[in-house]
């Protein structure tokens, strides 16, 4: 799979969603599971159920998809597809990028896009940089962002005000 152009996965959202949540490119793990942060030691799950208050890590995938929804958060990438070998973000090449302007604008109700890691804030911001949104650029949950996980959780905490209503 190492020379192989990885493709991302779908978005997931509800019409209203507040609050985007943007990564770069699914790794290896959540390719072959077809599941957003399917690597048991990304702390993806754990941050944003913290936010929300909820055990989201506790959860089957779709059992969190469903609350994810429910909080009117929703979940895409940057890249639509590229080669990389293994999964960091720092092998990407070739990137080609989602449709974000388009498909963001599309959500009447967003109220903010938040970039998981630097790779994704730094693609994604130029391209929805028209947006009339708040941007909001988090520390990676990768496992290969070896930040205490407190320390993440302190900046990931500040998606509370974009869940539910």
């Amino acid at each position: 799979m190492d020379g192989a152009v990885k493709h991302g996965l779908r978005p997931i959202a509800r019409d209203d969603a507040r609050l985007f949540i943007l990564g770069s490119l699914p790794g290896d793990a959540s390719l072959a599971a077809r599941q957003y942060y399917a690597h048991p030691r990304n702390g993806f799950w754990r941050l944003v159920g913290r936010a929300i208050g909820e055990d989201l890590q506790a959860l089957d995938y779709q059992r969190r998809l469903n609350r994810l929804k429910a909080n009117r958060i929703a979940l895409w990438d940057v890249v639509a597809h590229a080669q990389r070998p293994g999964s960091l973000d720092q092998a990407i090449r070739e990137a080609a990028h989602n449709p974000l302007g388009d498909y963001l604008a599309g959500f009447p109700s967003l109220e903010a896009v938040a970039f998981n890691g630097g790779t994704a804030a730094a693609a994604g911001r130029r391209l929805i940089c028209e947006l009339p949104v708040i941007f909001i650029d988090l520390p990676s949950s990768s496992p290969a962002n070896t930040r205490p996980f407190a320390e993440k959780a302190s900046a990931w905490i500040k998606l509370a005000r974009y869940c539910g209503r």
